[in-house]
């Protein structure tokens, strides 16, 4: 009789996770996934599933992280701008200095127009996206360090789709000066 091989499940989710975000849906193979996972390919199929199966829960476990890291943020005491300027400057770094773009963008182009469960993942992970950057936008109003006839929504929307314009640009380009002065006109916009 075979034995079932023991395995922390959230780690071997997390070492997926690092696959898929490397090399993308289409370009992992299974031996990639159970070499990274240290599983073999039936402990994969008793406990998790397929390889689809897998990437839905890494595309969860990312979103998972990025809404702990909001919710952190915004419990920190600091000013609503010096957080939104901190999380722009960061997210720049990612795209400049990161080994891989973000996994959500990524996944957003390669898998959600077919996969309707990674399309609601990232549906809800934009919205959380987007109330985190409107809150903080809402508040630095409120306190006075950005002007109060900007439009909370409109800005968060716009970041939104800015930061993507950003790792696509960078892709293509490879200049790191042009996001960063990107990004620094972005936070002039906000703070005139």
């Amino acid at each position: 009789m075979a034995r079932n091989v023991e395995f922390d499940e959230s780690l071997a989710i997390q070492k997926a996770m690092e696959v898929f975000w490397k090399k993308g849906y289409n370009a992992t193979s299974l031996r990639d996934l159970t070499d990274a996972m240290q599983i073999n390919s039936s402990s994969l199929y008793n406990t998790i599933g397929d390889k689809q199966e897998l990437f839905v829960r890494c595309v969860q476990h990312y979103t998972d992280i990025r809404k702990q890291d909001w919710e952190k943020r915004l419990a920190g005491k600091r000013s609503p701008l010096s957080i939104l300027v901190d999380y722009i400057h960061e997210a720049v770094n990612v795209i400049i200095n990161g080994e891989s773009s973000c996994m959500a963008v990524k996944t957003a182009f390669e898998v959600a127009t077919n996969d309707e469960r990674v399309k609601q993942i990232l549906v809800a992970d934009d919205q959380r996206a987007y109330n985190f950057l409107h809150d903080l936008i809402k508040n630095a109003m409120e306190e006075g360090e950005i002007r109060d006839d900007e439009d909370p929504a409109l800005l968060a929307d716009y970041f939104n789709s800015t930061w993507t314009g950003w790792y696509e640009s960078f892709i293509l380009h490879q200049d790191p000066v042009k996001i960063k002065r990107m990004a620094e006109y972005f936070i002039k916009q906000l703070t005139k």
